[in-house]
């Protein structure tokens, strides 16, 4: 597809697009921080869903995982964004926990423990594999499955967008920074003739252009007073 191209000129295209896509990534990552602002401001979790948090992590560490030199070649980026992510997801998740009342604290720690098992057999069972090939297509079929279900989960606010006709759960800037995000990981996964990188954020730019577009559709019927979104989407 790019044989015309210079290997030069594609590594300098694939890592404007990693910087790009590390750079609208922290836009996702600070997303979350209004919710835990009013957290920490009522020392309650009231209503709010921890899952979002505990996938999000899980998602961040296996893609680490796969950019890590030991699974992939050359896709630091990957590697960069997702342990950044992490730090991120992790912060958020123990503020949960702490303003959590017991029931929900116990349930969080159990998940947050299990998290890290997976982690632990995917990092185990991936280094028995001798074959590198093979041990990259495995962490890249987990990686792939484990973002497009990041992609596919605001899905529901979509459908909560199409039915109110208002987009009050739906931020512009969350929506706008998932569309900069994936679309920047799409062509850096092009660029470097990654399936496991340019498929599912080609999926995540598809979803990323339907929010933007219901975005402007709905807004002038938004609620007035919006409210603070439950969860938020990452890559």
């Amino acid at each position: 597809m790019f044989f015309s191209i210079p290997n030069g000129t594609l590594t300098v295209c694939r890592d404007a697009a990693g910087i790009a896509g590390n750079i609208f990534a922290f836009g996702l990552f600070i997303s979350p921080i209004p919710t835990f602002k009013r957290i920490i401001r009522n020392q309650s979790t009231e209503n709010f869903s921890g899952l979002p948090y505990i996938y999000a992590l899980l998602n961040c560490l296996i893609c680490t995982w796969y950019g890590t030199p030991l699974v992939s070649h050359d896709n630091v980026p990957v590697m960069t964004v997702n342990s950044i992510g992490a730090v991120f997801q992790i912060t958020y998740i123990v503020t949960f926990i702490v303003y959590a009342d017991k029931e929900k604290k116990m349930r969080m720690l159990r998940m947050l423990l299990t998290v890290f098992g997976l982690l632990a057999i995917i990092v185990a069972g991936s280094l028995q594999i001798a074959d590198r090939a093979t041990r990259w297509i495995f962490v890249g079929f987990l990686s792939c499955a484990s973002l497009i279900s990041m992609f596919a989960s605001p899905l529901f606010i979509i459908n909560l967008v199409i039915r109110t006709r208002s987009v009050e759960f739906m931020p512009f800037y969350l929506s706008l920074s998932t569309f900069l995000m994936s679309t920047s990981f799409l062509l850096y996964g092009i660029f470097n003739f990654d399936a496991f990188i340019y498929v599912p954020n080609g999926i995540g730019t598809i979803l990323g252009i339907l929010q933007l577009v219901l975005y402007f559709r709905y807004q002038k019927k938004s609620m007035e007073e919006s409210s603070e979104p439950l969860m938020v989407s990452q890559a």
